[in-house]
């Protein structure tokens, strides 16, 4: 199988491989440049920080950046902030814009008069094609083994082909990606690359903390879970205090509301619980995972990482 280049408007990475927007705090501008230097595509998460935060990430990322590279910023259409955090963005001349949980007929009229891409990430070939005809520059499939807020109960591998058959628009397999095997899956199904976000978790260079890395090359299989969040779906996680605290529909008092979601049941804060595991207690706070977390057994350098997945996939061909 000879790899295809993946091409979303100018960017042409040298593997196509994209590294997942995961927040709070977890995919900043270190993981996000350590992915575009090793020749993928890294993303900023723009959840859970400030806009100066955000701009202050993007600008430190480009920085890092050694030769030609791509960074991104994922903005969820969920969340309050989300118009002053993209149009920030785009003043900021990232490569691309990523956004999920939503779709705003705005963002792709920003992002076409910036000439900026703007890429959405769905669950069905139905939200594809929508995304499509909105002006979507390509879109993420991501299945039910993903990590974190989920948009469906439907595995990758039987969304993807619909999909592929739906659009013209280059599509990203997401969600329970791990292997150059995976990677060559998807190709031969017709995607044109990969978003990865829980193996670059555990990496070297991500935002995250060592003991939310840890979390994860000490988590079994039994230790992963769905729960039900505030904002109405399901997310995927590893078991601690805090989501047995949870569990069962429980509420947890809120101490200060920061009206951060447009639609939210109050019966806790996901954000603030998030930001208690950035924050380093990973037993009080939320840890989102994928569903394949299990199978990752140490921290390794991001290099190290995609080279890893690139001969796995090279041995597929």
């Amino acid at each position: 199988m000879n790899i295809t280049q993946l091409k979303i408007g100018h960017i042409m990475p040298k593997v196509p491989i994209i590294q997942g927007g995961m927040g709070v705090g977890i995919s900043l501008s270190g993981l996000a440049s350590a992915v575009a230097n090793a020749g993928g595509i890294g993303i900023i998460s723009g959840t859970g920080i400030t806009i100066d935060e955000m701009r202050s990430h993007i600008r430190k990322a480009k920085e890092c950046i050694k030769d030609s590279g791509y960074i991104g910023v994922n903005v969820l259409f969920a969340m309050n902030d989300f118009a002053e955090k993209m149009k920030a963005a785009i003043e900021e001349r990232v490569d691309f814009i990523i956004s999920g949980a939503g779709i705003s007929r705005d963002m792709y009229a920003w992002g076409r008069e910036a000439g900026i891409p703007v890429i959405s990430i769905v669950s069905s070939a139905k939200l594809a094609k929508l995304s499509e005809r909105l002006g979507a520059s390509a879109v993420v499939v991501e299945g039910h083994e993903a990590g974190g807020h989920l948009g469906t109960e439907r595995p990758l591998f039987d969304i993807l082909p619909e999909v592929v058959s739906a659009v013209k628009i280059p599509v990203i397999a997401a969600g329970g990606i791990m292997t150059g095997e995976d990677l060559a899956r998807a190709l031969s199904i017709g995607a044109s690359g990969v978003q990865m976000g829980t193996r670059f978790v555990a990496s070297e260079e991500c935002d995250a903390p060592l003991s939310f890395k840890e979390k994860y090359i000490h988590c079994g299989q039994e230790d992963i879970i769905l729960v039900k969040t505030t904002v109405g779906l399901q997310g995927r996680a590893i078991k601690n205090q805090f989501t047995e605290l949870i569990s069962d529909d429980k509420k947890v008092k809120i101490k200060k509301c920061m009206d951060c979601l447009k639609n939210c049941s109050y019966r806790f804060c996901t954000l603030d619980s998030l930001l208690t595991s950035m924050n380093g207690d990973c037993e009080n706070g939320l840890v989102f995972a994928g569903a394949r977390v299990h199978e990752i057994k140490e921290i390794l350098p991001v290099k190290t990482i995609i080279n890893n997945i690139m001969r796995e996939f090279e041995a597929c061909m």
